[in-house]
């Protein structure tokens, strides 16, 4: 136990020598470089991450700092973004490990340490690395599944604008692809708002809509008949031939629809 409590000293009193030994042997190991300040934090974090291990090994409490668990969730969020990889962080752990092994293996022939007391502080190690990793992953699902929801409902948005055209007549253009999410976001919020602003004349173009399946043709028709039993008429626009055969494969029979070719068309037989 005196061997062990010599390195756990050892540690201690060497924390920032070793944090930056480990931050520098990965980012040479992996050829990466990375911002100032993001080594700095790097740096700063191993200091604790060595000052808890060097404690955790007179007390023997197998914990984690708290500090890692924050920069492992940091780490995480800087991923999250359209082209965010979380691979590009874990890749980062196997280096870490055979440099903190490396590192341990010197310390443990320095000070001469059993092959016991030696798989224990590997262990120990493993064990923080590993908690550390579950963090970084769990976070970055958790806030890609929260991205991918605000990213959706933003689209879902821009998706279908309301556009006033005069008193009582308004413009809805279907824009991208609409898919179920979109079509229940049209059904659940933009039905409630053109009925609240007093609109009796839609014109829903489907001009900018690149594809639709039977499914969502079904969703827009049903849209199309609450908006009637509001006493809101629908006119439609823009529809391709495509998107009419997807339609009328669907079920609805486009005779029932009151189309124009385009919007312009479609305001001038409101005028009349």
């Amino acid at each position: 136990m005196n061997v062990i409590f010599n390195v756990s000293n050892h540690l201690i009193d060497n924390t920032e020598s070793l944090a930056e030994e480990i931050v520098d042997g990965v980012l040479y190991s992996m050829k990466l470089e990375i911002p100032l300040w993001e080594k700095k934090q790097a740096i700063e974090m191993y200091i604790e991450f060595i000052n808890f291990l060097g404690d955790s090994l007179i007390i023997e409490e197998e914990k984690i700092p708290e500090t890692l668990v924050e920069w492992s969730k940091n780490n995480a969020a800087r991923q999250v973004s359209p082209k965010g990889k979380i691979s590009e962080i874990l890749v980062r752990y196997p280096p870490t490990r055979e440099i903190f092994t490396d590192i341990m293996t010197k310390i443990s022939i320095d000070f001469g340490l059993t092959l016991e007391d030696y798989a224990f502080i590997i262990k120990r190690i493993n064990n923080m690395l590993d908690i550390s990793l579950n963090e970084t992953v769990f976070a970055f699902e958790r806030l890609s599944d929260e991205y991918k929801e605000e990213t959706q409902r933003e689209l879902a948005e821009l998706s279908a604008p309301i556009v006033l055209i005069k008193e009582g007549i308004a413009v809805l253009p279907l824009i991208g692809i609409i898919d179920s999410y979109r079509a229940n976001h049209i059904m659940e919020k933009i039905v409630p708002k053109i009925a609240e602003l007093q609109i009796r004349y839609v014109i829903a173009d489907f001009s900018g809509i690149f594809l639709i399946n039977s499914d969502i043709a079904r969703h827009l028709h049903q849209i199309g008949q609450m908006l009637n039993l509001l006493g809101i008429q629908t006119l439609t626009t823009g529809l391709r031939p495509d998107l009419a055969k997807t339609i009328v494969n669907s079920g609805i029979n486009l005779s029932e629809i009151t189309t124009f070719a385009n919007v312009k068309q479609a305001l001038e037989s409101l005028n009349q």
